[in-house]
């Protein structure tokens, strides 16, 4: 679905990404982990057009994207999910929902849309008159899941879904992701919580200082004592 080769970018003349390479397979969740000011956000923004590429390029299903802008990468079938809370506090969930897809031309599709991703999420079907600010953390990280699926994407960049998340919400939105990936989404996660995402992903990456250092299934990195050293500090061995 994804490739990313010899990849560098950052913000003005600072570089943050520096020579990033992998590949995403399609209908599969991939976690991408890694320390603070590894590049994991970074990279998302550089797929997404949100951050300008010096050299490298993203290949999306075999065709080059690189330096697209968001819009375009929306047309492309691709939905980025930022960190944080992203909902319109005081819109209700139906109304919300309407906003992820205000730039299509076919409005009466989007309803559709609307209805098709209310059956996915019968929670927002209850709640669809509720504002947003009065949904749990959880119901409201599933409704931005939802509204990035408006647009029908192939592949959703998703960032850090569980920060200010319980336990049992995380649990609750990781299953919401896993359903979609049985239906065919590819899905790519930034995630802080390494243990409970790999444990839930199909393959996981680890970026160290803007390079992959790692690249395996994510049960093989979950076994894997050099994912360990990482988060306890220090640097990796080379790979």
């Amino acid at each position: 679905m994804l490739q990313l080769k010899n990849l560098y970018g950052g913000y003005g003349k600072i570089t943050i990404l520096n020579g990033v390479e992998f590949e995403i397979p399609k209908g599969t969740i991939t976690t991408v982990i890694g320390p603070n000011g590894a590049g994991k956000s970074t990279v998302f923004k550089a797929i997404f057009g949100l951050l300008n590429v010096h050299s490298g390029q993203i290949l999306l299903e075999g065709r080059d994207v690189t330096g697209r802008t968001p819009k375009q990468m929306i047309g492309e079938g691709v939905t980025y999910v930022p960190q944080g809370r992203n909902v319109v506090p005081q819109l209700s969930v139906y109304h919300n929902l309407e906003l992820g897809g205000i730039t299509a031309r076919d409005q009466s599709a989007v309803r559709a849309r609307i209805e098709k991703v209310m059956d996915q999420f019968p929670m927002l079907r209850e709640f669809r008159d509720r504002k947003a600010i009065e949904l749990s953390g959880g119901q409201q990280k599933q409704l931005e899941v939802a509204r990035a699926l408006l647009l029908d994407p192939k592949l959703i960049l998703i960032d850090e879904p569980s920060i200010g998340l319980s336990p049992n919400l995380v649990a609750e939105v990781f299953r919401t992701l896993q359903a979609l990936r049985d239906d065919g989404v590819t899905i790519l996660m930034v995630e802080q919580n390494a243990k409970a995402a790999l444990a839930m992903s199909d393959f996981g990456i680890v970026l160290e200082l803007g390079q992959t250092r790692m690249h395996d299934r994510a049960d093989a990195l979950l076994a894997d004592p050099r994912v360990g050293q990482l988060f306890l500090g220090g640097h990796m061995e080379e790979a």
